[in-house]
């Protein structure tokens, strides 16, 4: 049998399901690269041998692949768990879809039900996020003129005040113009700024924004590189990169003040490439894998839903910005940004597709 991809199948690879394809004797025809990735084994380890072979509770698939053939049903879907011996078990909805003509292939698809909560999770956030950005855009620009228009007036009203006291006052206002001026500029800039895209080498953008932190906090925090030597250069904008990394480092660094006092603050970068995963409901072949862990005591549980809307901070004083910068920087790279934490443990991974 020619194990190799043919050219009518190999688009399979870019379903982010797994997809087994059965022959009519009942022997593994063909399987994707998410049925490769989900079951542990190569196309060429399962071609050819029985469908029911590779797992403890084969003969339920093998059960639903006759009754396929016997046209019991044309499409069937239900949960079940697959088992192998020595692995963790996986479960899974399976949809059995029956062959057009006899010399067709059953067709068995597989999706693990974690990976469906998390996609629906994860479109879930997205749609909530983009309308919260649109919402505070729109906000920004309509503060944006009579900000301007305040500003002015105190600025004619200053010379004409009579005592140096009363002048203080439009002091104020100025000061205070001029500071939600630069909060509603930070909410509109990334998508004033041209995307800048070149050749993205990412453990230079790491350094650098490693770099800033110790010249930063030079006492009490250690920076630790866990990086990932083959990790290719991608097309990205560096400098969007640097801002999100460095906006995710940061406030990871100013949780750290009680660790940072005792000399036990550690934040880590680490790289790693990842294969075969679904992003933004796309798949790819490679994406890099990025994390941003520290050691501080963790997001508060009331806030972890909320960390990438704009203006939700949990530091007073606080913007509540620089999450959501760093989630549209990401998001214009068509990667994701997702956080883990509990106490001692914070865990931002960003994903971004390679090529």
């Amino acid at each position: 049998m020619n194990l190799a991809r043919p050219a009518l199948l190999s688009g399979l690879d870019l379903v982010s399901s797994a997809v087994v394809l059965v022959a009519p004797d009942g022997t593994i025809h063909y399987v994707n690269a998410a049925a490769e990735s989900l079951f542990d084994l190569s196309l060429r380890q399962l071609a050819g041998g029985a469908v029911a072979a590779p797992f403890e509770n084969g003969a339920e698939l093998a059960q639903l692949v006759i009754e396929a053939r016997d046209n019991q049903f044309s499409r069937k879907r239900l949960e079940m768990v697959l088992r192998r011996a020595g692995r963790e078990p996986v479960p899974v909805t399976c949809v059995v879809t029956a062959p057009e003509t006899p010399e067709s292939p059953v067709v068995l698809e597989f999706q693990e039900i974690d990976q469906q909560l998390r996609v629906s999770r994860e479109e879930q956030l997205t749609a909530q996020n983009a309308m919260n950005k649109e919402l505070v855009r729109n906000l920004a620009h309509e503060i944006k003129n009579p900000l301007g228009g305040i500003r002015g007036a105190a600025q004619l009203l200053e010379p004409e005040l009579p005592g140096a006291d009363l002048r203080e006052y439009t002091r104020v206002i100025i000061k205070e113009a001029d500071r939600l001026q630069l909060l509603v500029d930070r909410l509109l800039a990334p998508h004033r700024r041209p995307h800048q895209v070149g050749d993205v080498n990412i453990h230079e953008v790491l350094e650098h924004v490693r770099s800033l932190l110790l010249a930063q906090y030079p006492q009490g925090l250690k920076v630790v590189r866990d990086y990932d030597v083959s990790v290719p250069e991608f097309r990205g904008d560096r400098e969007q990169l640097i801002q999100a990394v460095l906006n995710i480092a940061q406030n990871a660094a100013q949780a750290l003040t009680a660790e940072i006092a005792t000399q036990t603050a550690q934040i880590r970068f680490r790289t790693r490439v990842v294969r075969q995963v679904t992003i933004q409901k796309q798949r790819y072949r490679l994406a890099l894998d990025l994390r941003v862990i520290d050691n501080g005591p963790g997001i508060p549980e009331d806030l972890r839903d909320r960390i990438f809307y704009p203006l939700v901070s949990g530091r007073e004083g606080g913007s509540g910005l620089g999450l959501t910068l760093a989630q549209t920087f990401i998001e214009q790279h068509f990667g994701t940004i997702e956080c883990d934490s509990r106490p001692g443990h914070t865990d931002f991974q960003i994903l971004i597709p390679l090529p």
